[in-house]
């Protein structure tokens, strides 16, 4: 038995299976099979960072982007393999929260908790936006399309995917599993199409291969410090790899089903990231990309394959809904979690009956909502305004997985605990690389000046807002604790 926590220790808690762990699963289904788990470890793997983002990253870091996509795709996959280890030692839908919990005390869940629900909050405010900006492109084919406001689409996109995620945890995993299925289908094709279009020529007789490289500036065209800046939005697009830690509180047999998904995780990345970034730099020079639209999308209209474009854009507004719908499920169990040890609102812990933590999917809605009213009033910058946000808080989210890791793994020296069978490899040397790559990370947005340098700046003014927040909740957080301990 380990010895036991009061609020802000470091010492562990008691271990898996304690009554106290216990409780925050208490109510919830386990709706989750192996078929919606693997599709929601790809559907994190696969969102709207490569969809859209690709292509104002292909424009600024050029050809070397692949290569960028390959290291923090590297990095992602050690944290699932540290986040893995720990959701086989105690499978909780409280995830990294509830490990930090158990870890390092009520504090560092607190904090873990509020910037990971932080992260999702402004990452509903970008699907939404990216989604409202994915529709408006088809106003070039009707005008009724192009003449709907883009703060209602965000706000016609939010009120739907809350109301399917709010029916139960089994609608939610069909949904995240036919938005997955579509997305792996449409990057399959796309890979096929463009190997062959490489190998044979395209049907317009443009120049194809590695000569697009080297004849338009080679890998680094506009040199280091550009393709160094955008590492932080690659590592957005590769949040809610995490989600799989989530899900396993809801999925039957985790044990078995979470490693074999996270088996897969490095083989998406290097097939559908790496490989579609590559292969797009093989079909057309860098500067045909651009941010404000799909590289897909511009790659298929540079053929003139004219039906090609629309149906590329119908599956990047998936991505985006399967992004939306996977940051409110991911919320809802979060927030319960805190909950259920004083740290969040109390009516965040209440379940209906189809065991759905409904208040925590209901506040990160509200939030969204920002993002709507943002899409009124600046639609052309909603998208950037929130971007950074939401990179520093997935990073926060990897940061306290990595610590926990790390701290997990102490405790196994002391004989606290003893490793799974399922183990992160080469930890805790790969835990150490993981936290010096993020802090890279942290140092790049600093410097990237002035959205970055400001962003950083802006996130400072949390510091105060935590600690305040903390005095608010700490009397109900010990006196949970102390109910439980008694």
């Amino acid at each position: 038995m380990s010895e036991k926590t009061s609020e802000g220790s470091s010492g562990p808690r008691e271990p898996a299976g304690a009554p106290e762990f216990a409780e925050e699963q208490a109510g919830f289904h386990k709706g989750l099979g192996p078929r919606q788990l693997q599709m929601i470890a790809i559907g994190g793997a696969i969102g709207t960072g490569l969809f859209l983002g690709a292509g104002g990253r292909l424009r600024d870091a050029g050809p070397s982007l692949f290569l960028i996509y390959a290291v923090c795709g590297f990095v992602g996959y050690l944290i699932l393999r540290a986040l893995g280890e720990l959701v086989v030692h105690r499978p909780s839908s409280g995830s990294f929260v509830s490990y930090a919990r158990e870890f390092f005390g009520e504090k560092a869940a607190y904090v873990s908790g509020w910037m990971y629900w932080l992260f999702w909050s402004t990452t509903a405010i970008v699907d939404a936006t990216a989604i409202a900006i994915y529709v408006k492109w088809f106003g070039q084919y009707s005008d009724f399309v192009g003449s709907i406001p883009q703060g209602v689409t965000a706000f016609a996109v939010v009120v739907i995917v809350v109301a399917m995620n709010l029916i139960s945890v089994k609608v939610f995993g069909e949904m995240e599993f036919w938005f997955s299925l579509i997305k792996v289908a449409a990057l399959v094709i796309f890979l096929v199409v463009g190997i062959f279009f490489v190998i044979f020529g395209t049907p317009t007789g443009s120049e194809t291969g590695f000569s697009l490289i080297s004849d338009n500036g080679g890998l680094l065209p506009n040199g280091l410090m550009p393709a160094l800046v955008i590492v932080q939005g690659v590592v957005f697009a590769y949040a809610s790899i995490e989600l799989v830690g989530t899900a396993s509180g809801e999925t039957r047999h985790p044990e078995k089903v979470i490693p074999r998904a996270i088996n897969t995780v490095i083989v998406r990345i290097v097939v559908f990231y790496v490989g579609s970034v590559l292969l797009l730099c093989l079909l057309l020079p860098y500067t045909a990309f651009d941010k404000d639209e799909s590289p897909f999308v511009t790659f298929f209209s540079s053929i003139g394959v004219d039906a090609a474009g629309p149906i590329m854009q119908l599956v990047v507004i998936t991505a985006a809904l399967s992004s939306l719908n996977a940051g409110l499920y991911s919320t809802g169990r979060i927030v319960h979690s805190m909950a259920m040890a004083g740290s969040a609102p109390r009516w965040t812990g209440n379940l209906t009956r189809s065991g759905v933590p409904y208040g925590g999917i209901i506040l990160t809605a509200a939030v969204s909502m920002i993002g709507v009213v943002l899409n009124f009033v600046v639609p052309s910058d909603a998208f950037e305004i929130v971007l950074n946000f939401a990179s520093l808080g997935i990073m926060s989210a990897w940061v306290t997985i990595t610590l926990c890791h790390l701290k997990f793994l102490s405790l196994v020296k002391k004989g606290r605990y003893e490793r799974p069978a399922y183990r992160a490899p080469l930890a805790p040397l790969t835990n150490w690389i993981t936290l010096t790559f993020l802090a890279g990370v942290v140092v790049l947005i600093a410097i990237d000046f002035p959205v970055g340098t400001y962003t950083l700046a802006a996130a400072l003014v949390l510091i105060p807002i935590f600690v305040i927040g903390w005095f608010a909740v700490r009397s109900r957080v010990r006196e949970i604790a102390s109910a439980r301990e008694g």
